[in-house]
């Protein structure tokens, strides 16, 4: 029996969402999130934009709750999911709201609180109270404190971006040093501390277009990319050369493998995705859900890699990866250039009708490596285990899980996490992504995709009885036109996609990851890591 064997569902909230968007823009993009003037408003109102940026909201903030839910009793995991799924679109409506009543806002300081917020936190409180229940009939106990879930707040446009997690608190890789860069080394409170939260001041005089209608005799908006004002922004970016060198490494002697480490690696190719394989849902956090990410993502490897799959699609699944042995699913948030471009997907939910607009960058190489462990031999993962590494809910959810990081080629122990980079000519853009590599011994998943897996100790030893395993790194390399930043505005920028209401911001890149390497080859990986070889 295969882990997927619910149908494909298509929350209501969706349907209202399409609809908006097509609405706004003909669904061609978010509108326009005029946060400082609208129609009739005096020219004296209209400059008062830095007292009015306190008050403006940029975007909705809700905790989120299944990364609270570790323990869900497989019965009750699918149903869960989908409940989840549905509380992600019901946020992407109350931020369509929020981007598209503008005038209405600018008129009645509790429209907000009133029109938004209240009613998505009885919205909410309803789900919650379902996946309760769905716990409960399945023998399970559900967190007692997920009704304090249910309220979401407002983020104000000059809010500064969250601490929490920023200290580094061993989170990082296996402290595997690839060519002079520690892989390892989670330490996210470098270059661009204090960034802030809501991007620049969006809409700088507006561009009066407020609920579909044009204002007249406003000043000329800063440039929206053509994502509404979604980001990113011009603070979202840093120059390579103002990134710290070494910022994310681990402390001084855990670079180097210890001698009863395992010094070997194994690399697989699998291509860059030149079969085009894209869709906006998320097989591991929302199966059976269309449109489960908000977002579009790259495919790697494994062919089969809708919502729609179970574990015995993906075991008999075509793979893009040359040793056929490997049909694993890498897959990570696309990439583009916010030029313009009509992409396929410029009116679907998933692309443009929820911000994510511009040209998709195809990588110029991706390399899937796996490494070892600094104090211990690894052993196999289990087959069909999926492992998350970073956070595309960061923006909002804090720093902790953030683990993304953007650098350029020829400037490699530069490190960005919360700031994509600017690179000189000559240089490409470098994305990489380490993955947890320790294991429980058990459990090929969680209930919040987190808690069977955890990134090594400072001294690169697995906690709490856990397994080293192979440690996935993931490293693309991209040819990305550099931006413009011209009186504190970016053209032409590009981001990685993301859910709407995180605004595009870097610290949401993530990446993931289903073994469905089969046995002989998943023990010739283990094999060649704990031999200290260098295998493909």
């Amino acid at each position: 029996m295969g882990r997927n064997t619910r149908k494909r569902r298509m929350p209501l909230a969706a349907k209202a969402v399409a609809g908006a968007a097509a609405l706004a823009l003909g669904g061609g993009g978010l509108v326009w999130a005029n946060f400082y003037a609208s129609a009739g408003e005096s020219n004296q109102a209209q400059n008062r934009t830095k007292s009015n940026a306190a008050q403006q909201i940029a975007t909705i903030d809700c905790p989120d709750v299944g990364q609270q839910l570790s323990d869900v009793p497989d019965p009750a995991r699918g149903e869960v999911d989908g409940e989840l799924a549905s509380m992600d679109q019901q946020i992407t409506e109350a931020y369509q709201r929020l981007v598209t009543t503008r005038q209405a806002q600018a008129g009645d300081a509790r429209y907000v609180q009133n029109t938004i917020l209240g009613p998505l936190k009885d919205r909410r409180k309803v789900l919650i109270d379902r996946i309760k229940l769905e716990i409960s009939r399945a023998g399970g106990q559900a967190p007692g404190n997920l009704d304090e879930l249910a309220s979401c707040s407002g983020r104000p446009a000059d809010q500064p971006q969250p601490t929490d997690g920023q200290n580094g608190d061993g989170q990082g890789g296996d402290g595997q040093n690839d060519g002079g860069q520690n892989d390892g080394g989670q330490d996210n409170g470098q270059n661009g501390d204090g960034q802030n939260d809501g991007g620049q001041d969006n809409g700088q005089n507006g561009d009066g277009q407020n609920d579909g209608g044009q204002d007249q005799g406003e000043g000329q908006a800063p440039t929206d990319n053509g994502n509404g004002a979604a980001g990113p922004f011009a603070e979202d970016f840093i120059n390579i050369n103002d990134v710290q060198p070494n910022s994310r490494n681990l402390p001084n002697g855990l670079a180097a493998n210890g001698r009863s480490g395992s010094k070997g690696s194994f690399t697989t190719k699998c291509g860059v995705n030149e079969n085009k394989l894209y869709n906006s849902d998320n097989i591991i956090v929302a199966p059976g859900v269309a449109n489960g990410a908000h977002h579009m993502h790259d495919y790697v490897g494994n062919q089969s890699n809708s919502s729609l799959s179970s574990d015995d699609d993906l075991v008999v699944a075509e793979t893009s990866c040359q040793n056929q042995g490997d049909k694993s699913s890498y897959f990570w948030p696309v990439l583009r250039v916010q030029d313009g471009t009509q992409e396929f997907d410029a009116a679907d939910q998933g692309g443009g009708a929820e911000g994510n607009v511009g040209r998709i960058l195809q990588a110029q190489e991706a390399q899937l490596r796996f490494v070892g462990n600094k104090r211990s031999k690894v052993v196999a993962m289990p087959k069909l285990m999926r492992i998350i590494t970073g956070d595309a809910k960061a923006f909002t959810n804090g720093l902790a899980n953030a683990n993304t990081s953007y650098s350029c080629t020829g400037f490699e122990d530069r490190q960005s996490t919360d700031k994509y980079v600017l690179c000189p000519e000559g240089s490409q853009l470098v994305r990489t992504s380490n993955f947890q590599s320790c294991w429980d011994g058990q459990n090929a998943d969680s209930a919040n995709h987190r808690t069977h897996v955890a990134f090594v100790q400072a001294d690169g030893s697995c906690a709490n009885g856990f397994k080293a395993i192979p440690q996935l790194q993931v490293r693309l390399v991209y040819d990305v036109p550099t931006p413009t930043i011209e009186n504190g505005q970016v053209k032409n920028p590009y981001a990685v996609d993301s859910f709407p209401e995180q605004l595009h911001k870097p610290i949401t890149d993530h990446n993931d990851f289903i073994n469905v390497m089969d046995e002989n080859l998943m023990n010739k990986v283990v094999k060649c890591i704990n031999k200290g070889k260098k295998c493909t």
